[in-house]
């Protein structure tokens, strides 16, 4: 393991769990991995606002367009054994299709490059105004014609690997969720991920929520609806855990997994642009990828009524992340991005010496709180309140043991002004002097607030 990402990943666990409650999230479960290692694997909150229930890493969550990640690797495992080509129309698998929908290949369907309707006329099955769609219903709305001609752009659509579901079957001769469990699921290795809500039996489950608003307060949503036809591409169940030790494998690089090198190339490189969108996002054959230099991603993501998913793979730093949320407003892709800046800012500065242990810590003013943050040679004084902690975080310098120097801050804060760590009796940091502000721990300012606002 390299020497930064434990004290790293102490401090992803520590700015998360601030995070949950800072926002008022049901919860949040998060899995790290380095390659094939689990490095991280947290919950945090509750899995029902209702019951109380806490939720733990053991929770299954809708993981929802994950599952499109698990459909395309069954897709290229059947190319691979040479029982069907990417470049097949699909209409040679599946009969029933409006011409110009059957005449696109595998491959434009799993790049969701085909043209095809996103969600049909009546989306309601995210919504829950309708059930999940089964076969016939799906057939009867890809009879209809396409919006747009094939490969003319990057256009996501469910009932495209819903499709792809269906070829799985005609090819394997097996439904679908029989087939994908055995061949990808267990073949992968992994014990807490089913197809559909129906395989997860009496194992936890964490219950969906809706926003705080329109009611003014969050409710619980059930998200046990079965996926039917739709498992395909929205209908996984899955631990943060096993979700970050799947899309570890299909890292190019990956030491083990069910793909050649070849297949996770082509299912992890960026093949369409969303041009439309300011993220910097590409699609390629059931995945999604971004990032700029060395920080490059390819991953998934996933909403399905009351869960906010979101995974993402750093080939070149052999890492993947995981963040699984079950609100309909969870915070999963800026938290994860989070994550990534606190990651990024720790392999940069390199972890601090063990004599330095005293600078890192929560402390606390009646403005909130800050984190110290020991790194090699200096100390960071970040804001667990914000989305990416380190911006613009003030830098100090180390003078002797228990004093130093802001070292670097913008003009607003405090440059050139003394820290301090002030100690007790005992021998033990009890308040941080920063600059001219005095930082207590939350239960010595709880004390103060108490004394000062509702005992007056």
């Amino acid at each position: 393991m390299t020497t930064w990402l434990a004290p790293a990943l102490d401090y992803v666990s520590s700015w998360l769990a601030f995070q949950h409650q800072h926002h008022l999230q049901p919860g949040v479960a998060i899995a790290v991995t380095q390659g094939d290692r689990l490095m991280l694997e947290a919950a945090f909150g509750q899995a029902d606002r209702a019951t109380g229930e806490a939720l733990t890493p053991r929770h299954g969550f809708r993981i929802a367009s994950h599952s499109k990640s698990f459909t395309a690797a069954g897709l290229l495992k059947l190319a691979e054994a040479g029982r069907l080509r990417l470049d097949d129309a699909v209409g040679t698998y599946v009969p029933g299709l409006h011409p110009e929908i059957a005449a696109a290949t595998l491959r434009q369907i799993v790049s969701n490059s085909a043209g095809l309707t996103r969600d049909g006329p009546d989306s309601g099955q995210f919504t829950d105004r309708r059930p999940y769609l089964d076969k016939a219903t799906l057939l009867a709305d890809l009879s209809a014609p396409p919006p747009l001609p094939a490969s003319q752009r990057f256009k996501y659509s469910n009932h495209g690997f819903a499709l792809l579901g269906l070829v799985i079957e005609a090819v394997t001769e097996r439904p679908y969720a029989e087939w994908i469990a055995q061949e990808v699921v267990a073949a992968a290795g992994l014990l807490e991920t089913t197809p559909g809500i129906e395989g997860w039996g009496a194992r936890p489950m964490a219950k969906g929520h809706s926003g705080r608003q329109p009611l003014d307060r969050r409710i619980v949503i059930p998200a046990d609806n079965p996926g039917h036809a739709m498992d395909a591409a929205a209908g996984f169940v899955a631990t943060a855990a096993d979700v970050a030790r799947y899309f570890a494998q299909l890292a190019p690089t990956a030491s083990t997994s069910i793909l050649s090198p070849l297949s996770r190339r082509e299912m992890s490189r960026r093949h369409w642009a969303d041009d439309e969108s300011v993220l910097g996002r590409h699609y390629g054959l059931g995945t999604i990828s971004g990032g700029r230099g060395g920080w490059r991603w390819f991953g998934h993501s996933g909403g399905f009524q009351g869960f906010i998913t979101r995974t993402a793979v750093f080939p070149e730093q052999d890492l993947t992340v995981s963040v699984l949320t079950n609100a309909i407003d969870g915070l999963a892709h800026p938290w994860l991005d989070g994550v990534v800046s606190i990651l990024r800012r720790f392999k940069e500065e390199g972890p601090a010496s063990a004599d330095r242990a005293d600078w890192s810590g929560r402390w606390w003013t009646l403005w909130g709180c800050n984190d110290l943050v020991a790194m090699s040679g200096k100390v960071l004084v970040a804001n667990p309140a914000l989305l990416e902690p380190f911006q613009d975080a003030p830098e100090i310098a180390f003078e002797t043991q228990d004093t130093g120097r802001i070292a670097r801050a913008s003009g607003f804060s405090s440059p050139g002004e003394t820290v301090t760590l002030n100690r007790g009796a005992d021998g033990r940091v009890e308040s941080v002097r920063l600059g001219g502000g005095l930082l207590v721990a939350k239960e010595a300012l709880q004390a103060e607030m108490t004394e000062r606002y509702l005992n007056s």
